[in-house]
């Protein structure tokens, strides 16, 4: 599989954008539509080097009965999945789930700011915008961001990373976006360029364990306007974020983001 912010194929960018993906089932010859309905998290089975179960939330597990092993390895990872309760049970695990298409996010670990002249130049600050739907959210220690880029074609690249500690908040995250290899130098001007989307999601695991309170975790990204804008989630560790469910339709999904 070909993670889903990384390279996506045009059938990968239509179910992500919720339109549609193709996917050939292997006893039958047809070609079925299916539509995204979670983010979940591919963990290997503890003491099982080989199995995998799917991670929902924080607390809801969830089992395959068609996927023995990860098609990702033994990396753990988010994925963007299609994916239908079957009402069988196993033991050990919340639900039994029948998976019909599943495609890897791009996973990453946090970067810690330093005062290094390099640092913005190695990290970028060019703009993006952050898309409010259900699947940027906050659950299993992972902060999940859908965000859209101006892009001129498909031998552009755009580095993204989430970087800690540039105030004293240790719960404000700033999305740092770099182009590379753009066809012309005014990309990133909003009137040049196609807009497109992409997914990454972020290990919260250098934040500090807020210990059963609930902090406000903010996220802050410079946008195409030239202000740096803000939102914010109610996090807590081990505990999910609320979802925000609206749905953004007529995107289209990049190949090129790492």
């Amino acid at each position: 599989m070909k993670k889903t912010a990384k390279v996506l194929t045009a059938a990968a960018a239509a179910i992500a954008a919720l339109i549609s993906v193709q996917s050939c089932l292997k006893d039958t010859d047809a070609y079925y539509i299916y539509f995204p309905n979670a983010i979940v998290t591919v963990k290997q089975i503890p003491g099982d080097t080989a199995g995998c179960y799917l991670q929902l939330d924080d607390t809801t597990t969830l089992i395959a009965d068609n996927m023995r092993t990860s098609p990702f390895g033994n990396k753990e990872v988010r994925a963007l999945a299609s994916i239908q309760e079957t009402g069988a049970t196993v033991e050990g695990y919340d639900k039994v789930v029948h998976v019909y298409a599943i495609d890897s996010i791009l996973t990453k670990n946090t970067v810690q700011f330093t005062s290094d002249p390099e640092f913005t130049e190695t990290y970028g600050n060019d703009p993006v915008a952050m898309i409010n739907d259900w699947m940027t959210v906050v659950e299993d220690g992972y902060i999940t961001l859908r965000f859209r880029v101006r892009t001129s074609g498909p031998g552009t690249i755009h580095k993204v990373n989430l970087v800690t500690n540039t105030t004293d908040d240790p719960y404000l995250l700033e999305f740092r976006h770099k182009i590379e290899g753009a066809s012309y130098p005014d990309e990133i001007h909003p009137a040049n360029g196609y807009p497109a989307d992409g997914l990454a999601a972020f290990r919260l695991d250098s934040l500090p364990d807020t210990n059963g309170e609930t902090v406000k975790l903010t996220l802050k990204w410079k946008s195409f306007d030239g202000q740096y804008h803000t939102a914010q989630f109610d996090y807590c560790t081990g505990k999910p974020s609320p979802a925000k469910m609206k749905i953004e339709s007529g995107a289209t999904f990049i190949s090129g983001i790492r």
